[in-house]
């Protein structure tokens, strides 16, 4: 399970980024990245993890979401509640199987939200899934590194007999990066064609899922890339003309 990382975006207390890295030992994996913590000393995390001193001198730092997700395939969101227009899931033993199959060939975040609000719909819009452990629903809001903890419990439980991929059938998709390069382009060409008649973030938000059960190949991000740039130009070109007249 290489391939997984977790991220905690804008994490509140250092308390709970100790105990999510205690989890994370417990569980075999090693990999977090922090986007705008709370300052924090590795002595404050080290109260909570203890004998982590591998993993904390490990965790990465990101100034923004983007950066911190940006050499991923596949984002899984976690969230206490549903939100409509993002593929969601309560069945995390068929998530957890689903990521150690995508792991041998992909990079996976499992991306956790500030433990007073949960993540907000930037980040909510930039996953590929969301998923929300079955907790009691009058009560569903767990601690954050308990949220951890499960999640990576049920995926350290699905590795085991999962047999390798047939290297024929193995398929390599995008990056996020590459993604959001091809949303950027879309998104201007969208607005030089004056597509927009509302809000473009709510456009966006639901190309972003089009594009992200599409499962693109990077081949397939770049041609769309071209199409966008020649369509802006286009559009550019007319637009300049209809003013000339």
């Amino acid at each position: 399970m290489s391939g997984i990382v977790v991220v905690l975006y804008r994490p509140e207390d250092p308390a709970n980024i100790g105990a999510v890295v205690r989890a994370m030992k417990n569980m075999g994996f090693d990999r977090l990245r922090l986007v705008q913590p709370v300052p924090y000393a590795a002595s404050d995390l080290l109260r909570v993890a203890h004998h982590c001193e591998d993993l904390v001198e490990r965790i990465a730092v990101y100034a923004d979401l983007e950066e911190a997700l940006a050499d991923r395939h596949f984002v899984v969101g976690t969230a206490a509640i549903d939100h409509r227009g993002i593929r969601t899931t309560g069945d995390i033993r068929h998530l957890a199987a689903e990521l150690a199959r995508r792991s041998v060939t992909q990079r996976i975040a499992l991306l956790f939200g500030p433990e007073a609000d949960g993540l907000n719909r930037i980040a909510l819009s930039r996953c590929h899934l969301v998923a929300s452990l079955p907790s009691n629903p009058d009560y569903p809001a767990l601690n954050l590194a308990q949220s951890v903890l499960l999640f990576l419990y049920e995926a350290r439980m699905a590795t085991v007999g999962v047999a390798p991929p047939d290297p024929l059938a193995i398929v390599t998709v995008a990056e996020q990066a590459h993604l959001e390069r091809l949303c950027a382009a879309t998104e201007s060409a969208l607005r030089e064609a004056g597509f927009f008649r509302y809000n473009p973030a709510v456009v966006m938000r639901s190309l972003r899922q089009i594009a992200y059960r599409a499962k693109l190949q990077v081949s397939e991000v770049d041609l769309l890339f071209a199409m966008m740039r020649k369509f802006e130009r286009t559009a550019r070109t007319s637009r300049a003309s209809d003013a000339d007249e």
